[in-house]
């Protein structure tokens, strides 16, 4: 396999258009921090973009930075922060749960993996928050999208649009995101000994509320001891709420005054919850070095614990819910269980599972994937074949080549991020 090593757009430019003359498949990556999520890529060389670095502009009066694709998150969150600015959507990092370093993430990854993290219940993920990029498509062609600022809409969604691609229809090279400015405090609410029935009933008053609550997770029995050093005491609800001071412990007290019939609560201070979030982000509790399938389910919040206690009556399994339970990180004891997963989720109205971690045996034998209805695979199709005709680009990542992976290597509901 030959390693390409661009350090400019142009670089990147003519190694697609190498690899389109010789219809020579490229494998895209940074780091590599997600590269064992999804399947095997069948190609011949590999685009390597980690030294494809720099943060090109950052006016922090104007919410906007932009940066190179191969630029670590980390970098770029250590500048917001020396700014008191953030990425508000709070990006995940896959690293830890995939057996590699935290903080190898890139921001070319972050936008084709459309990443986000506890907050997106109230700021979306990546894709609501791209401004901009620069790429160079399957064809060969380099091309730019949106622009600085919101208000440029020219091509604005095909910015989106390539958010949650996973490196099939082009190579990101620059990328422009909006940043915000990051909150003064945060604390977070603690309801010990719920079930998860009555947790789901406790978040979805909070989230009703008006105690703007930006994190709203549940954590059983099973996994609490992975949080925090152990320091939960049982079962725990936890509910977070950020701002200015006064703010945050008036919305704190509202909080606990409304949800005082469900049980006894307790406060973390800031320390402590921007600890808890970034475990629960990051999905501290199976980041064990194993490779126990791991699946990354979205339901409607209502029916997320309803979906575990029906999969435990089949198989068995470990779980803890984020966005108000919406989110379910499970961890299975055996094989992947693909086939009761996916049809559990369609039994309770839908939603989407990926198989974020695997053995790669496991990986290759299972549709990693929401696997799409006819009408959008044929949708899908259609727009790998405007982007990259010859599939030169992350062949076989989202579409194993068992499955048929002919020209419709591109998922348009891998799952939300």
């Amino acid at each position: 396999m030959t390693r390409f090593t661009p350090t400019t757009a142009d670089d990147v430019l003519s190694t697609v258009q190498w690899a389109l003359a010789e219809e020579a498949r490229l494998e895209v990556v940074g780091h590599g921090s997600k590269r064992a999520i999804g399947h095997m890529v069948d190609a011949e060389h590999q685009i390597d973009l980690s030294s494809l670095t720099g943060i090109t502009l950052y006016e922090p009066e104007e919410l906007v930075l932009s940066a190179r694709a191969g630029t670590p998150v980390a970098e770029i969150e250590a500048l917001l922060a020396e700014h008191s600015q953030r990425l508000d959507f709070e990006p995940m990092d896959y690293g830890p749960l995939l057996g590699g370093e935290a903080g190898r993430g890139t921001i070319g990854g972050l936008l084709a993996t459309n990443l986000a993290g506890p907050r997106r219940l109230k700021a979306g993920s990546a894709r609501d928050h791209v401004l901009g990029i620069q790429a160079v498509s399957g064809r060969g062609e380099a091309f730019k999208s949106g622009g600085r600022v919101v208000k440029n809409v020219t091509g604005y969604d095909l910015s989106k649009g390539l958010a949650g691609s996973w490196g099939t229809l082009a190579v990101v090279t620059d990328v422009t995101f909006k940043v915000l400015p990051a909150t003064e405090t945060e604390k977070t609410l603690l309801l010990t000994g719920l079930d998860d029935a009555a947790a789901t009933t406790a978040m979805a008053e909070a989230m009703g509320s008006s105690g703007e609550v930006s994190g709203a997770a549940h954590l059983p029995e099973g996994v609490k001891g992975s949080f925090i050093g152990g320091a939960l005491p049982g079962a725990a609800t936890v509910l977070r709420v950020e701002g200015f001071g006064p703010s945050v412990d008036y919305r704190i007290d509202l909080l606990a005054r409304l949800l005082k019939p469900l049980g006894a609560a307790e406060v973390l201070d800031a320390e402590q919850s921007r600890t808890l979030w970034r475990e629960i982000r990051d999905v501290k509790p199976f980041s064990d070095g194993s490779e126990a399938p791991v699946w990354r389910v979205s339901v409607a919040p209502t029916v997320g614990h309803q979906l575990v206690d029906a999969f435990r009556r089949a198989a068995g399994a470990n779980a803890y819910y984020d966005w108000q339970g919406g989110l379910v990180w499970m961890r299975m004891e055996a094989d992947p269980e693909a086939e009761i997963l996916r049809k559990l989720i369609d039994h309770m109205g839908g939603g989407h599972a990926t198989l974020i971690r695997a053995s790669e045996k496991l990986r290759a034998a299972t549709p990693v994937f929401l696997p799409q209805p006819a009408a959008l695979a044929a949708l899908s199709a259609r727009l790998k074949e405007q982007f990259d005709p010859k599939n030169i680009l992350n062949f076989g990542r989202m579409v194993s080549t068992a499955e048929g992976a002919k020209v419709a290597d591109v998922s348009l509901t891998g799952g939300p991020s």
